[in-house]
């Protein structure tokens, strides 16, 4: 099955600003793009661009899926091993655009099996997936109110963004928790946001509230800090931007640095990277969660067939489209019952984006 051609677009989508200890996006810089073959068989892909985390812009990845579409023409879509050491071999990083161009031969190759995604990635039932829903970061009193409003729509895991300020964010937890009860369960996530000693005393003083773990509480070059604070910390650590790679997550598993691990195809190039990480943890009894940027419901759906897929990816903060997307230009993918992400019944990823929306849109055909 050759590829023929790949549609590349510029998918920009509006939405509220979303604000974390690194920066504060304004809309959601997403590539979006179409594979198609000569066998009537088209995959899709989607990638969210984070600078501040992964080194990439929207206007980077455009670029470099153009040359990736080159690379690929007239090659076999099915043969996904080789087409992704192809883009390694290219260029190194890079991993988010990658994420796309991986994603879309998956559901190639599933499309052909006849399967949706999760059973083609060894997965054989449907499980439940219930998302939390994330806090911005804000003023505590604002924080604690959204937290309220958040826990009225039903929502009973939430994730709060912490890491600008850390006698600030004892204060938001604490509001937090005030407001919403003990019933609800917390999440915590520094984004690399504290220094070790503002970790140390950060994580001590929220540790009596009711916290699930807290992600990346340090920058990664701070890691060699990590299995000190792991075993001070009264609150288990989950590691994110320190992990793009299974190489990383062996790195932090023999250090002893870390309880959990966050995987997102947008660190990991896609599901060929994430699927070995989450071979690493399971090997070692990590856990995983199914993460991701500031997606839409395509890769969103993708990500909600990984997690299917595998028994060892046990938290799931799939909100990525919850998070202020002022529309929903996606057509089929996955829905929310409340806050438990349900997948389609079709097969491969089963996810489009509408045609009306997609021709407002920057392209380009390679």
């Amino acid at each position: 099955m050759k590829i023929t051609q790949t549609e590349i677009y510029k998918y920009s989508i509006p939405m509220v600003p979303f604000t974390i200890a690194t920066g504060t996006m304004e809309y959601a810089q997403n590539i979006f793009i179409r594979v198609y073959t000569n066998e009537k068989i088209t995959g899709v892909g989607e990638c969210s661009a984070f600078p501040m985390i992964t080194g990439e812009t929207q206007a980077t990845c455009f670029e470099m899926a153009k040359d990736f579409a080159s690379l690929w023409k007239n090659k076999n879509a099915l043969a996904i091993e080789e087409r992704i050491n192809e883009l390694h071999a290219f260029a190194a990083y890079n991993n988010t655009i990658k994420s796309a161009f991986d994603m879309a031969l998956n559901d190639i190759a599933a499309q052909h099996a006849q399967l949706p995604l999760y059973k083609f990635l060894g997965g054989n039932k449907i499980r439940e997936l219930e998302t939390d829903l994330t806090i911005g970061i804000n003023s505590p009193q604002q924080m604690a109110e959204q937290a309220k409003e958040f826990v009225e729509r039903g929502v009973r895991i939430l994730k709060v963004k912490l890491g600008k300020n850390a006698k600030e964010d004892v204060q938001r937890i604490e509001l937090i928790s005030n407001a919403i009860g003990e019933k609800i369960k917390l999440r915590v996530d520094a984004n690399q946001g504290w220094n070790y000693k503002d970790a140390v005393y950060a994580l001590t003083e929220i540790g009596k509230f009711n916290i699930e773990f807290c992600e990346q509480p340090m920058r990664k070059h701070d890691d060699h800090f990590l299995p000190t604070l792991k075993e001070i910390s009264p609150i288990k650590i989950m590691a994110d931007e320190s992990v793009f790679d299974h190489y990383d997550a062996e790195r932090l598993i023999k250090a002893g640095a870390c309880d959990y691990i966050n995987i997102k195809f947008a660190k990991s190039g896609g599901i060929a990277e994430a699927k070995k990480i989450n071979a690493a943890c399971e090997a070692n009894n990590i856990a995983c969660m199914m993460g991701g940027m500031l997606e839409s419901r395509v890769a969103l759906t993708a990500f909600a067939h990984f997690a299917t897929a595998f028994d060892n990816v046990k938290f799931y903060d799939m909100d990525t489209c919850m998070l202020g997307h002022k529309i929903d230009p996606v057509t089929g993918g996955v829905t929310y019952n409340n806050f438990f992400v349900e997948l389609p019944d079709s097969i491969g990823i089963g996810a489009d984006v509408d045609e009306s929306f997609l021709k407002q849109l920057e392209k380009v055909t390679v």
